[in-house]
Parts: structure tokens; C-alpha cells; sequence
């Protein structure tokens, strides 16, 4: 059988990617290396999932169920426990090669949707010297010991890195009668939401240390305690400020990397900036047919534009042989490249195809610096065709924000997005 979308990834983004496909009336399949579908919602049992979709106040599992009741409603095959360890593209298709308890298996479809998340930063990423001592966790890691598998993974605790995962964990440890000694942030500024450091630190008086990390760790079998040390402008430990502290469990929270190992075997050209895929306005990557959503395409704070990138890329995906007929003109004329300048981190898309200039469109961008009263301006040609001011902006927090093309007179083929500070 030849599909007309498999997707690869049953977290909150393959959920809604596949739904939305086969709602398109695609022939849909879906991959997941795990036994169940869900993602890592399935060990987010704290709430605040689901505010921007359902406007209810949801847990991780109670977000995914409902996606995994829709995804079953509409009869979509998914493969469990199977892994893709190929992907070769031809003229007219893509072979998928996966292993399962039934073997070795190779399936074909027109078009491929990518939603395999992210994963976490480990001590060697971020040169923490020492030996390799049980009580080394991501705080993912940390996560599903404690939510899943009920089984506690600290009594006195450091944690390095003030991601959200991390300052969730914190408080979910303490709640379990751990002692959190403290969150270090190697950063002058929080990295997680705002509103989880009010909520998981300071309602549960845990101590948060800026421009400081963890700079060596000990213990033989069992970690006996961390090094930290302050660090300068550059992030780089200061000599002196050394000191020791007594723990039996450091978690990480410092950072997540896109899963993208796939999209570089079809050899997909890759965003720096994000470290996911450059995407058009079909949320479609350079090499035609092959889409990507989620934090595969670029880490997202909330799941709820998790599944609206996944629905845009599931959508897309089966409208693409339907009105495309499996073609994608990338001259320039036919396409409008995203830009930055000023204080942004990104912009995702980065590419809006002229056929969309008649649309509203949404955009993602993050800052690269804290910045207080802020305007953010869309440029065409040297003319200011959007415009929308900003209380604050923060890198943790990313911003979404629609823009309506037809009423952006956008020529030539760039847009340009710049963020600065108003000035008093």
C-alpha cells in the first residue's frame, strides 16, 4: 500500500499532524517508537496545558487523551514500538525503512511529516567535568521516574538550569520531600515562563542563583556532590568562587535540541538559529514533500502551538499531491523569504509562498534579549506594512502573532521583521 502521509511521531504534534491530514481525506499512517501515543504529555501530570486551545486549565495526559480519542474516532493505523531507521526518497515517493517485534519492514508514501520532538542537553554538552556517578539526570529523565514509574530519584538535590522542566521538577521533588538546595542558572536572567518561576519556585521558597553553574561533579558510585562556580559576562566560570556542595542528585535543565537526525539523512536544509528545518508558509521543508512540526521544527513553551504547527503541517501534507501534484516551484520569484534584524532570535517560517499572500498567516519569533516596551515591525521594500507593540519581551517566552497578507501590500521577494525597544 502506498500512503499519501506517514507520520513520524505520535507526541501532541504527530497527533494532530495525522488527524488533520486524514480530515483532508488522506491515507494516513503513523509511526511511533514508543508503546503509546502521547509524547511526553504522558509524564506532564502537572496542569496549565491546553489554556490557549480549550481554554481549560489541562494535565499533560488529560491534553493528549484528547487527541488520542479523536486520532482512534477516525480509524488512522498507527505502528507502536517501531522505529524508522531509513528514509530514501525517489522521483514520485518516499521508501521508509523501520524495525518492530514483526521485523524489518519498508513502507512507501507521497509525502513524509516529521514531528519527532526534541531532546535534552546532558552534562557532557554543557562540560561539566568529572567522573560518572549514579544521580545524573535530565530533569525529563527525573520527570518519568518520578510520574511514571513512581520511583524517587533525590533526597538532596541541585539543579542546574532554570528551563521549565527543571523549575517543574523542583517543585515536584520538593512536594515528594526532597531538598531542592537550589536552581543555578549560568544565565544573568531566568530561562523558563514566568509564570513557573513564580509557581514552582518562589510559592515553594526555592532558592534561584544567577551567573552561576555547576562546574564539576563527584562520587564513584553514587554522586557525593557538585562544584559550582560563579561565572563572568561570558559565561565563563570566574577562578576563586569555587565551592563545594553536598548532594546525592543533580538534574539538568539546560536546554532541548530538535530530533532532526532524519530530516539531515534526506538532507533538508537546517535553521542554526532553531536547529530545525528551514519551512515554508505549508510548514514543508526545501526537500518537496517532506514537512516538519513541533519542537522538530522549533522548540515551542506551549503544546497548544505544538498542534497548531502540527495540524498546519498535516493539513499541508495532504493538499500538497492534491493541488501541487507533487511539485514545489522554489524560484525566487515565487517565494518570499523571511528576515530578521534588530532584537530577534528568529522567525518561523521562513519562507511565505506568494499563493499565501492573500491569507492570514502565523508567525513565531523569539528575542534575543530582554526588552521592556517593544515594537515589532514587518518590512516590504523599505515600508512598514505591519506593526504591533509589546508590553515586554523575553527570550524564555516565545510570541505568536497573525498577520493578515492581503492587507500587507508585501513586493519583492523578502519581508523583513525587526524588533526594538520604543523609544521614551
Amino acid at each position: 500500500m502506498i500512503y499519501d502521509v506517514i507520520v513520524i511521531g505520535g507526541g501532541p504534534a504527530g497527533l494532530a499532524a495525522a488527524i488533520a491530514a486524514k480530515k483532508e481525506g488522506a491515507q494516513v499512517l503513523l509511526i511511533e517508537r514508543e508503546g503509546r501515543l502521547g509524547g511526553i504529555l504522558k509524564q506532564c501530570i502537572h496542569d496549565g496545558f491546553g489554556l490557549q486551545r480549550f481554554k481549560e486549565k489541562l494535565s499533560g495526559p488529560e491534553y493528549a487523551e484528547r487527541f488520542i480519542e479523536e486520532f482512534h474516532s477516525l480509524e488512522i493505523p498507527a505502528k507502536l514500538w517501531t522505529f524508522v531507521t531509513k528514509i530514501r526518497k525517489s522521483d514520485q515517493d518516499f521508501q521508509v525503512w523501520t524495525v518492530s517485534r514483526n521485523g524489518v519492514e519498508m513502507l512507501v508514501s507521497r509525502t513524509l511529516i516529521l514531528a519527532t520532538g526534541c531532546r535534552e542537553r546532558t552534562a557532557k554538552q554543557v562540560s561539566i567535568h568529572g567522573t560518572r556517578p549514579a544521580g545524573v539526570y535530565t530533569a525529563g529523565t527525573a520527570q518519568h521516574f518520578t510520574n511514571l514509574q513512581g520511583v524517587m530519584p533525590a533526597r538532596r538535590c541541585v539543579i542546574l538550569g532554570s528551563g521549565d522542566i527543571g523549575l517543574i521538577m523542583a517543585r515536584r521533588l520538593k512536594l515528594e520531600g526532597a531538598d531542592i538546595l537550589g536552581v543555578y542558572e549560568v544565565r544573568p536572567e531566568p530561562s523558563g515562563l514566568t509564570r513557573n518561576m513564580i509557581q514552582c519556585l518562589e510559592d515553594f521558597d526555592i532558592p534561584l542563583h544567577l551567573s552561576e553553574t555547576v562546574t564539576r561533579i563527584f562520587g564513584d558510585d553514587r554522586l557525593t556532590g557538585v562544584e559550582i562556580a560563579k561565572v563572568d559576562e561570558q559565561m565563563q566560570p570566574v577562578p576563586g568562587t569555587e565551592k563545594r556542595i553536598d548532594c546525592d542528585t543533580l538534574i539538568l535543565s539546560v536546554g532541548l535540541i530538535p530530533e532532526n537526525e532524519m530530516a539531515e539523512s534526506l538532507r533538508v536544509t537546517m535553521d542554526p538559529r532553531t536547529k530545525g528545518p528551514v519551512c515554508d508558509s505549508w510548514a514543508m521543508t526545501d526537500v518537496p514533500g517532506v514537512f516538519s512540526c513541533g519542537n522538530a521544527f522549533h522548540v515551542n513553551d506551549l503544546v497548544d502551538y505544538v498542534s497548531e504547527s502540527g495540524e498546519l503541517a498535516g493539513t499541508s501534507a495532504a493538499r500538497y499531491f492534491r493541488e501541487l501534484k507533487g511539485e514545489a516551484d522554489r524560484t525566487a520569484e515565487n517565494w518570499i523569504s523571511v528576515e530578521t534584524e534588530g532584537g530577534l532570535a528568529y522567525v518561523v517560517p521562513q519562507k511565505i509562498r506568494k499563493s499565501d499572500l492573500d491569507k492570514k498567516l502565523v508567525f513565531y519569533f523569539r528575542c534575543r534579549r530582554t526588552m521592556g516596551e517593544s515594537m515589532l515591525a514587518a518590512i516590504s521594500a523599505g515600508k512598514t506594512v505591519f506593526e504591533k507593540k509589546y508590553q515586554a519581551v523575553r527570550p524564555p517566552e516565545m510570541e505568536r502573532v497573525v498577520i493578515d497578507l492581503s492587507k500587507a501590500d508585501i513586493v519583492g521577494t523578502s519581508l523583513v521583521f525587526q524588533l526594538g525597544e520604543v523609544q521614551a
